[in-house]
């Protein structure tokens, strides 16, 4: 008997997260040269970094030989003015996929239930069942999440409900009034973890209330990332607010040093640069419709989102794919979502999304 033998059976039957496939990945595979390849896999910032944070990064790069502040007080300072929480409130992540798994590795455990939503964020089930717990997915209403059906798919192990908003892959968006109408009725035990990885991309009037929310209810866990418009993936840096008693424990299951020295000095310069953020924004909007109009001139259909990237309907999505790498051109299939129809493409610069919709067209013509 071998030690792998001997793991516990619910990491022996763990399938890993797969990524985007990676642009020099591509070009050993297809001898393309990398700057031919057009990335919009992984929802990352066309525009890059935040300049701001890439001063900083310049800045501290002397002192790399020494550890990160293991509290982030700096940045847990920044973000404590910026949302009107404590410093005690926060929780700090290597990404917010860090925190995720901090959430489940805290209040998870063999005989406890986390609910999910099918079509969402495939790490919901991957922590679920790395921690032991047993996972329950929900059936989508409309490629979304079905509330009343979460809720109602509640066992009384429950511990902990995963919900994105936007979700991913499918960029579904939940009204506050009715992420507030769900909340309110949660079992206090139940942990609601919310994901708002993509909410800077939200028009003013659908920006979430979240932050109000947190003093009303102490089972909310909101989590944000530093990742898509902060363009920052490459640091991995997120974070989460929560009622101080659930920081505080999820603190205590927390590695030391998870935030590099250069994650949370670049991200406190980054949490201010307003001027960034909004042109990400506005690039975002004009993207997204170049990719929309693009896309109905296809004849392709696609889900509405309020992201920055779009899960679009395409026939033999496997096929199209590999057609698309063949010319270049990285998108994410969505097959081990529950959707393999579909293919996700990130908004990417205007150059970028027009190579996309030329590439997509002479794929789908060689069918």
């Amino acid at each position: 008997m071998m030690a792998c033998d001997l793991a516990p059976a619910h990491v022996r039957t763990l399938l890993a997260y797969q990524p985007g496939k990676p642009i020099e990945e591509l070009a050993r595979e297809f001898g393309l040269a990398v700057h031919d390849i057009v990335k919009l896999a992984s929802n990352e910032n066309p525009l890059g970094s935040s300049p701001r944070a890439l001063l900083a990064i310049d800045q501290a790069l002397p002192e790399m030989a020494r550890y990160p502040d293991g509290n982030g007080y700096v940045l847990k300072s920044a973000l404590s003015r910026k949302f009107a929480v404590q410093p005690t409130q926060i929780v700090l992540g290597n990404g917010s996929n860090d925190v995720l798994d901090l959430a489940a590795r805290t209040f998870l455990h063999s005989g406890a239930s986390a609910v999910y939503a099918q079509h969402a964020f495939a790490v919901y089930p991957l922590v679920t069942q790395a921690a032991g717990a047993r996972g329950i997915c929900v059936p989508a209403k409309e490629y979304g999440h079905d509330l009343e059906a979460m809720l109602a798919a509640m066992a009384p192990d429950t511990r902990l409900v995963f919900i994105a908003n936007p979700n991913n892959p499918t960029g579904t968006l939940l009204s506050n009034e009715a992420l507030l109408f769900f909340l309110r009725r949660v079992p206090p035990q139940v942990l609601v973890v919310l994901d708002e990885a993509y909410g800077e991309y939200l028009p003013e009037n659908l920006r979430s209330k979240s932050m109000d929310w947190l003093a009303e209810f102490p089972n909310l866990l909101v989590t944000k990332t530093f990742s898509k418009a902060y363009g920052l993936a490459g640091l991995r840096i997120g974070y989460a607010l929560a009622h101080p008693d659930v920081a505080e424990l999820m603190n205590r299951v927390r590695q030391p040093f998870n935030v590099s020295s250069l994650g949370l000095v670049a991200a406190t310069a980054a949490l201010d640069d307003d001027d960034f953020i909004a042109r990400g924004y506005a690039a975002n909007r004009l993207g997204m419709a170049q990719l929309t109009q693009g896309l109905r001139h296809l004849g392709i259909e696609f889900i509405p989102s309020e992201a920055n990237f779009l899960a679009c309907r395409i026939g033999n999505a496997s096929m199209v794919y590999q057609r698309l790498l063949a010319q270049g051109v990285i998108v994410r299939p969505i097959a081990a979502y529950g959707m393999p129809e579909f293919l996700r493409v990130s908004v990417g610069l205007a150059a970028e999304n027009e190579r996309f919709l030329q590439a997509l067209k002479t794929a789908i013509e060689e069918q």
